[in-house]
C-alpha cells in the first residue's frame, strides 16, 4: 500500500480504536467486556479461534471464554456452558516457569508471541494442540498471544488468536499491523477491565464498611442484633415482587441493578444513627432499667417493709397484745404486699398495653410509707412511679425520643457522604422508613405524595421485622397472624403504603420471609382477606 493509502488506513483504525475503547470503558459486565475485546481481535484478524485467560487468585491462567468460528466452539463468558480445562500454571513448581506453554511464557516475559506456524516452532511445547487437532480434524497454524496488563504493569490475563485469515477465508500469519492492533486492543481492554475490577473493589470495601457499621450497631444491643441485616432481607424481596407487577399502582415501577444496589445499600444504613443512641435508652429491657434494674431496689425496700409489719407483730405477741384479729391483720398484709410486689414485677416487664386501672394501682402501691435510715419516705419515688406507668413498651416519652432522634442522626451522617450519581438517594430511602402515609410520621412529617416508593418499601420492611423479631426487650417475638394484623390496621390508617402492603401480602414475600427468619413458633395461618379489606 502506498502513502496515502497506509494514512488512511491508520486513521480508520485509530477511529475505530477510539470507539472500542469508549465501548470498553462503559459495559459494566465482565463477560461482556472479555466478549468484547474478543470479538473486536477477531474484527481485526478474522482470527478463527479466539480464547481469553484472566489471572486467577492462584497466579494461574484461568480459562474464560473459547471461540472458534469454523468448529462452533462456544464456551465461557455469557454462553452459560462451562469450559471443561484446568487454568494454565505459570510455574511447574516453586522454581520451575512454565515457559514451554506459550499463553504461560506470554504471561512471565510478558511480552507478546507471534507465531507463524505451530507445527514448525521451536522452543515451545505445542502437543497438546497436535492431539487436538488430530483427534478434530482441524489444523492449528498461526498463533497471536498477547498479555493484558494492568497500570501496574502486572498480567491480568492473556488473550491468544488462532489462525488469521483474508478476505477469502484462507489462513494467514498475523502480520505486523494486525499485532500492533491486537496490542493496542488489549491494552484498552486491559485499562477498562483494570478499572471495573478497582471500582468492584472500590465497592467491596464501602459495602463492607456499611455491614461493619450495621454489626456494630446490632451488636451494641443484644436486644436488636441481627436488625440492620434482616431488613436489607424483606426490603429486596419486596422491591423484586413490587417490580414484578404487571398491573395495579405500581405497574410501572422499575429497578435496575444500581437502583437495586442504591436500596440495598439503604437498607442496611437505615438505622446506622443508633451509633449515637445512649446504651441504656437501647438496652431498656424493663421499666426500672437503668444501669440496673431498679426493680431490686423495691423488692428490698419490700422486704423491709414486710419486717417492719413482722416487728410490730411480734412485739404485740411479747407483751401479750395479741388475738385472732390482729394475727389475720398481719398474715393479709404480709399477703397483700407479696401480691403488690408481684404485680410491680409483672409492670416492670412492659408490653403493648396498662390501662388507667394498673395505673392507678402503681400510684396507690408507691404512696405507701416506709421507713429508711430513720426517715419516713414513699415506698416508690415519682420517678419510679412514672417509669412503672408507662403504658407502653419500656421507654419515657423522653426516652422515645432519643430513640426517635436516630432517624434524625442517620440522615445527617448519610447527607454528609460524597456519594456517585447512582447512590445519591441513599440518604432519602435510609431516612425515610418511619415516615407515615398521613403526614404523622417523623422526622420530616412526610405524606405518601412526598415519598418515594423505596421508602415506603423499607418502612413496610422495617415494621415487619420489627413485629416479627424476638430479640426485643419487653416483648416475645408475635406470630405471623399477629402481625399481619397489626400491619392491617396500620394500613387502614394510613400508616403504610396500602398497595405495597397488598403485594406484600398477595406475593407471599411475608410468608417466604418467615420461612427463613422466623421461629417455627411464631409461624401461623393468616387471614390475607381479612387483613387486606377496609375495616
Amino acid at each position: 500500500m502506498d502513502r496515502l493509502e497506509r494514512i488512511k488506513f491508520l486513521e480508520d483504525q485509530l477511529h475505530r480504536l477510539s470507539e472500542i475503547g469508549m465501548a470498553l470503558s462503559t459495559e459494566k459486565d465482565t463477560d461482556r467486556l472479555f466478549e468484547m475485546i474478543l470479538e473486536e481481535a477477531k474484527n481485526i484478524t478474522r482470527a478463527d479461534g479466539r480464547t481469553l485467560y484472566s489471572m486467577n487468585e492462584n497466579g494461574d491462567l484461568q480459562f474464560e471464554i473459547m471461540r472458534s468460528d469454523s468448529m462452533d466452539i462456544v464456551m465461557g463468558g455469557t454462553s452459560g456452558k462451562e469450559i471443561p480445562y484446568y487454568p494454565v500454571k505459570l510455574w511447574l513448581d516453586r522454581q520451575t516457569p512454565n515457559r514451554k506453554n506459550v499463553s504461560a511464557y506470554v504471561a512471565l516475559a510478558q511480552k507478546t508471541v507471534n507465531i507463524k506456524d505451530a507445527y514448525e516452532e521451536e522452543g515451545f511445547d505445542f502437543e497438546g494442540t497436535k492431539n487436538f487437532d488430530k483427534k478434530s480434524g482441524y489444523r492449528s497454524k498461526s498463533f497471536l498471544t498477547v498479555p493484558l496488563k494492568n497500570h501496574e504493569n502486572e498480567i491480568i490475563g492473556v488473550m491468544q488468536l488462532i489462525n488469521a485469515r483474508d478476505e477469502n477465508g484462507k489462513v494467514i500469519s498475523f502480520n505486523k499491523e494486525m499485532q500492533e492492533q491486537v496490542e493496542s486492543l488489549a491494552s484498552q481492554g486491559a485499562v477498562a477491565l483494570t478499572n471495573k475490577r478497582l471500582v468492584e473493589e472500590l465497592k467491596t470495601l464501602f459495602e463492607s464498611f456499611i455491614k461493619l457499621i450495621a454489626t456494630a450497631i446490632d451488636k451494641k444491643s443484644e436486644y436488636t442484633g441481627g436488625h440492620c441485616e434482616r431488613v436489607p432481607v424483606i426490603t429486596m424481596m419486596l422491591a423484586d415482587a413490587v417490580a414484578n407487577m404487571k398491573e395495579g399502582k405500581y405497574k410501572d415501577f422499575s429497578m435496575n441493578d444500581d437502583e437495586r444496589y442504591e436500596l440495598y445499600l439503604a437498607a442496611w444504613l437505615h438505622d446506622c444513627g443508633k451509633v449515637a443512641t445512649p446504651p441504656h435508652v437501647v438496652d431498656k429491657g424493663t421499666k426500672l432499667e437503668t444501669i440496673f434494674d431498679r426493680i431490686e431496689l423495691i423488692k428490698t425496700r419490700m422486704e423491709l417493709l414486710k419486717k417492719d409489719y413482722e416487728i410490730a407483730f411480734l412485739r404485740r405477741k411479747l407483751n401479750g397484745q395479741s388475738n385472732l384479729s390482729f394475727d389475720k391483720e398481719y398474715y393479709d398484709a404480709i399477703k397483700q404486699i407479696d401480691a403488690d410486689m408481684e404485680f410491680l414485677q409483672e409492670c416492670n416487664i412492659g408490653g403493648e398495653f396498662m390501662n388507667s386501672d394498673l395505673q392507678d394501682r402503681v400510684k396507690s402501691i408507691g404512696l405507701q410509707k416506709i421507713k429508711l435510715f430513720g426517715r419516713e419516705q414513699s415506698l416508690l419515688s415519682n420517678n419510679e412511679i412514672q417509669n412503672l406507668n408507662i403504658a407502653k413498651g419500656t421507654l419515657l416519652p423522653e426516652e422515645r425520643e432519643i430513640i426517635n432522634d436516630h432517624i434524625v442522626i442517620t440522615i445527617e451522617m448519610l447527607e454528609q457522604l460524597p456519594y456517585p450519581k447512582n447512590l445519591r438517594n441513599v440518604p432519602e430511602y435510609a431516612g425515610g422508613h418511619h415516615e407515615k402515609m398521613d403526614g404523622t410520621g417523623y422526622p420530616k412529617g412526610l405524606n405518601k405524595d412526598q415519598m418515594s416508593t423505596q421508602a415506603k418499601i423499607m418502612a413496610i420492611a422495617d415494621i415487619y421485622e420489627a413485629l416479627t423479631a424476638a430479640d426485643r426487650p419487653y416483648k416475645e417475638g408475635k406470630k405471623l397472624s399477629q402481625a399481619m394484623r397489626i400491619m392491617g390496621f396500620m394500613k387502614n390508617d394510613y400508616h403504610i403504603d396500602e398497595d405495597l402492603f397488598e403485594i406484600f401480602v398477595t406475593s407471599g414475600v411475608y410468608k417466604k420471609y418467615a420461612g427463613k427468619h422466623v421461629a417455627k413458633t411464631q409461624i401461623d395461618e393468616v387471614d390475607e382477606l381479612n387483613i387486606l379489606s377496609k375495616q
